[in-house]
């Protein structure tokens, strides 16, 4: 049985990979590069300010410990095939996760069809992109945000409420347990995500509206694949058992 679950983890989350890796580099890399551009222009001039706003000896001695800052950035893999390939390694990883945990739920209640790996899909996809985006939306660079910390618990809040309350709603028997569901798909976002102290972003606001757009119409078809490669390996393997 691990076995079958490894293959078809494998199979699935490489396929689901490969089109998420084409799909970004063909619309979502793009709009990050350009709201960079933003970002890296905005850089030089607060710097500029901050430096005019320095006593002399100051200025002096941020001029010689500069280099050193610089030396110790961490490394990120370089616009191109570098920025590509580590994308896709990341895609990889993370699709055989979702495909792990998606063919291990299927031991539990296989489908019957392929086509209902589709249902699967769509559930992942709200549980993990499309629930959190309705109160963390995905940002371009240079947008301002909330705390790191906070804005990670109330996503994996919102990931876990949501994926219990589809739970209740699709397999619950009694009424009482699927109005629990409904609340716990309400209750992150009657709560509310933390939002920054002030909304701001160095990029356009249509640039990072296309963003948002780009960044979840590419995880649906990304969970889409997923789901109905999931079914498929996963059907395949039971019956060569």
């Amino acid at each position: 049985m691990f076995k079958r679950i490894a293959q078809t983890a494998g199979f699935a989350g490489l396929l689901a990979a490969l089109l998420l890796t084409l799909l970004q580099s063909l619309w979502v890399t793009p709009i990050i590069l350009e709201a960079e551009t933003y970002e890296n222009s905005a850089a030089p001039v607060a710097e500029q300010n901050h430096e005019s706003s320095m006593p002399t000896a100051h200025q002096h001695e941020h001029a010689e410990a500069a280099p050193h800052e610089h030396d110790a950035e961490a490394w990120a893999p370089e616009d191109g095939w570098q920025r590509t390939l580590s994308t896709g390694l990341s895609n990889l990883v993370m699709a055989i996760g979702f495909a792990l945990l998606l063919t291990g739920l299927f031991t539990l209640r296989a489908p019957n069809k392929t086509w209902q790996g589709l249902l699967w899909g769509f559930a992942g996809f709200a549980t993990f992109c499309l629930a959190p985006a309705a109160g963390l939306p995905p940002e371009v660079p240079g947008t301002a945000a909330a705390d790191l910390v906070q804005r990670q618990s109330w996503w994996v809040g919102t990931a876990l409420a949501t994926a219990t309350g589809l739970s209740l709603l699709a397999f619950a028997g009694h009424w009482t347990l699927r109005v629990a569901g409904l609340l716990l798909l309400a209750a992150p976002h009657l709560i509310g995500a933390p939002q920054p102290e002030v909304h701001a972003s160095l990029a356009p606001q249509a640039l990072a509206e296309q963003f948002v757009t780009a960044s979840l119409l590419t995880n649906a078809l990304f969970w889409a694949a997923l789901g109905l490669a999931s079914a498929w390996f996963f059907s395949r393997s039971q019956q060569s058992a």
